[in-house]
């Protein structure tokens, strides 16, 4: 098989492409050959050393690959053989055959390609969670999205659309804002040149959002903080801020966890408030409830609720392209890799 390496600590250049032997498939596992693999921030964040939960460099990340079943272990049914298919993966994802534990791999509908399902795990989970599960979001409630041509930020448009918000407001860079408009973003906020925390208090006549989803992290937590309107929830979900310059540098990641703020129990309790945190890669034990919601997103589009939206497709050996989209923020959905 052929894997995509992170060989040591630094920018996309530092990614590797090395063969190595097919695994088989241990007991409840089953075998995919890949035909496309999901790129995530984490990805980013681990080459250059600022992703804790990562394993030590030299290593191979990912978290999601779409392909076809060729082998199954011991207490797999072998009718699984051939099947096409979406799975999650606990790192090793940047690979052209996996094995991952038989629960995680859901079928995929005919009529999504590999690519659209690829795209969902990580992200469109990650959205509904936060939104449905967390969120407990409900038509003519008011959201904020950061980060909303991400992809996280595209699948929360539209999941926010198709539950019936009264407003769904969103930041991004201005060359941006129509393809989000026909996704179903209301008002458009520019965060190069505007404040969004202002914008916000204009748009809902001073009254904050119900539901803010936020991935930039140090300032903007509070920021996103102070836009909720009484009952409203925060979903912090990344933290952006803390490799703002693509290098590993120290410096904004320790400028962003300064930044951050403390929630004191007090405050949250005479605000009427509550703050989430969402990380997918501590839930790998939740089995059911992510695999209910990777079924739950997955219907979604088989039922034309939703879309999930490509960017880019990269071939393995151009693997640094991937990263660098990611790195130079100029992604529009989903950045996949592609064996």
């Amino acid at each position: 098989m052929r894997q995509i390496w992170i060989a040591r600590k630094g920018g996309p250049e530092v990614l590797e492409l090395r063969e190595a032997a097919d695994p088989e498939p241990k007991e409840g596992e089953v075998r995919i050959r890949v035909r496309a693999a999901g790129v995530n921030f984490a990805d980013t964040m681990a080459r250059v050393g600022l992703y804790r939960d990562a394993p030590p460099l030299p290593c191979v990340v990912g978290y999601e690959v779409a392909g076809t079943i060729d082998a199954v272990g011991p207490g797999v049914s072998p009718s699984r053989v051939g099947e096409r298919v979406v799975s999650f993966t606990r790192f090793g994802g940047y690979s052209d055959v996996v094995s991952v534990p038989e629960f995680f791999a859901v079928t995929i509908p005919e009529g999504l390609s590999f690519s659209q399902a690829a795209a969902m795990p990580v992200q469109w989970v990650t959205a509904w969670h936060m939104i449905s599960y967390l969120g407990n979001f409900r038509r003519g409630q008011s959201i904020l999205i950061q980060a909303a041509a991400g992809g996280v930020g595209t699948a929360a448009v539209q999941i926010a659309r198709h539950l019936g918000a009264a407003r769904i407001i969103g930041t991004a860079s201005a060359g941006k804002h129509d393809r989000l408009k026909a996704l179903g973003l209301t008002h458009a906020i520019d965060y190069r040149n505007e404040d969004f925390e202002e914008s916000v208090k204009q748009i809902t006549d001073g009254k904050g959002v119900d539901l803010a989803l936020d991935a930039v992290g140090g300032e903007s937590f509070k920021k996103s903080y102070r836009s909720l309107k009484v009952t409203g929830k925060l979903a912090m979900f990344g933290a952006s801020a803390a490799a703002a310059d693509g290098t590993g540098s120290i410096f904004p990641a320790l400028k962003a966890v300064a930044q951050m703020p403390f929630f004191w129990a007090i405050t949250l309790l005479n605000a009427n408030k509550g703050v989430f945190g969402v990380n997918l890669g501590h839930m790998w034990d939740e089995r059911e409830l992510l695999t209910e919601e990777l079924h739950t997103v997955i219907d979604g589009v088989a039922k034309g609720h939703w879309k999930p939206i490509i960017d880019l497709e990269v071939p393995f050996a151009e693997a640094s392209r991937a990263h660098q989209r990611l790195a130079d923020r100029g992604n529009f959905g989903k950045v996949l890799l592609i064996p």
